[in-house]
């Protein structure tokens, strides 16, 4: 793994047990030498899933079989490779996802649709079947619940990261305390339309598979789907959401009920620090930038006004030279086809008002703005002045080190 990113977290979080499921990961040569590249996760009888999944229209077969397998809205098992993603590999593809489900399930003691399958990595080449099947039996029979695992876990899905993406909340429902754990990679092809990007999360919570499914795609919005790295879409998006039911309290039959008020406060607050993460481990990143938009006719509109300033590598360039022109930022606004008026707008770098009611601010100083781009942290704000819809962005500068590796991606 290459040196950690310069934005990374001081600390790799440990992550608690969690009641129902263990996890074990190996090292089966799919591509890497020397790393993990298979991830398994066996979960309980009664487990419920819920999920996300890119919209791309050539996504990878696993993808489709996660698809077909929430309808049963149960989970045994999850089986993760990394190094290659098993995308636009035709009919072999699929047959190396329904051998793995397949393997998985005997192993497990589950019905095949009830382990779900995710690849990344290469697009175009189909992972070596033989390989993945032959290390399950022992992978499966070495997983355990501590931190280690949790860890280990995280580092055999990564592909171009330079850190494992760990994150954990508690919450209470009736009074009980219930955990949450989650762990994710990405770094380049990030542009979530549901980002290369995976993400495993977990709890201990007693929820129903519907009432999961809508917390998550509720959330998913605030998250993984309000980040860009490179403005492309992953072929192989996955979020997937799981619940143990081990957690002793009152069952829960619908998404609105109040008792679930601090469990959506804490499965937000894990999945945006995820997301953040992945901004943080962009490819060639050296600063992290959130781009807050308010006065927007929708909460929809407001969010790819942020997108679009997030994936301009005109912006995106000079965020990287730490050059103060927020004629790009502009340009961005007036570009991502949502309404915006010209002489509504205002625009603020690092708290400070550069541009309002259609021009810049009179006796606007430089200086201070140029001081705040050289930093690791940069914050811009846009008020569009047509009405309440707000939403906050995170994205990375645009530098010469995205180049290099991707440029070099399959050497």
């Amino acid at each position: 793994m290459p040196s950690p990113s310069p934005l990374a977290p001081e600390h790799i979080p440990v992550l608690p047990p969690i009641a129902g499921i263990v996890l074990a990961s190996a090292n089966c040569g799919i591509r890497y030498k020397g790393r993990r590249d298979l991830m398994v996760a066996l979960l309980d009888p009664g487990t419920t899933i819920a999920g996300v999944f890119t919209k791309s229209k050539t996504r990878g077969a696993p993808v489709d079989w996660c698809r077909a397998g929430l309808k049963r809205g149960k989970a045994r098992a999850i089986v993760v490779n990394s190094g290659n993603s098993n995308t636009f590999t035709g009919r072999a593809g699929v047959e190396v996802v329904k051998r793995t489900a397949a393997a998985m399930a005997k192993l497990a003691k589950c019905a095949p649709g009830e382990v779900f399958i995710s690849s990344t990595g290469v697009i175009g080449e189909p992972p070596p079947a033989d390989k993945i099947v032959d290390a399950l039996p022992a992978t499966a029979k070495s997983a355990r619940a501590d931190a280690a695992a949790w860890r280990n876990a995280a580092e055999a899905i990564l592909t171009t990261d330079t850190f494992p993406k760990l994150a954990t909340r508690t919450a209470s429902i009736d009074g009980v305390t219930v955990t949450l754990n989650g762990f994710c990679k990405g770094s380049g092809m990030i542009a979530p339309d549901m980002a290369t990007m995976l993400a495993y999360l977990f709890t201990d919570a007693t929820i129903p598979a519907k009432v999961l499914q809508d917390m998550l795609s509720a959330s998913n919005e605030r998250s993984f789907n309000s980040i860009t790295v490179d403005g492309d879409t992953s072929t192989s998006d996955t979020v997937l959401l799981c619940a143990t039911g081990k957690a002793k309290h009152k069952r829960v039959a619908r998404a609105n009920d109040p008792r679930l008020k601090d469990f959506r406060r804490a499965l937000d607050g894990m999945m945006i620090d995820l997301a953040q993460q992945i901004i943080r481990d962009g490819e060639g990143a050296q600063k992290f930038v959130t781009i807050r938009v308010i006065g927007a006719v929708s909460a929809k509109a407001a969010r790819n006004v942020g997108l679009a300033i997030g994936n301009s590598p005109l912006v995106k360039t000079a965020l990287a030279a730490g050059d103060a022109n927020w004629g790009r930022i502009v340009m961005a606004v007036g570009k991502s086809g949502e309404r915006v008026e010209r002489d509504t707008l205002a625009i603020a770098v690092g708290g400070v008002r550069i541009a309002d009611q259609g021009g810049p601010v009179p006796g606007y100083d430089e200086a201070p703005v140029a001081e705040h781009m050289t930093g690791r942290e940069i914050e811009i704000d846009v008020d569009l002045g047509l009405g309440r819809g707000k939403a906050t962005v995170w994205t990375c500068d645009l530098t010469h080190g995205y180049i290099d590796i991707n440029g070099g991606y399959r050497s």
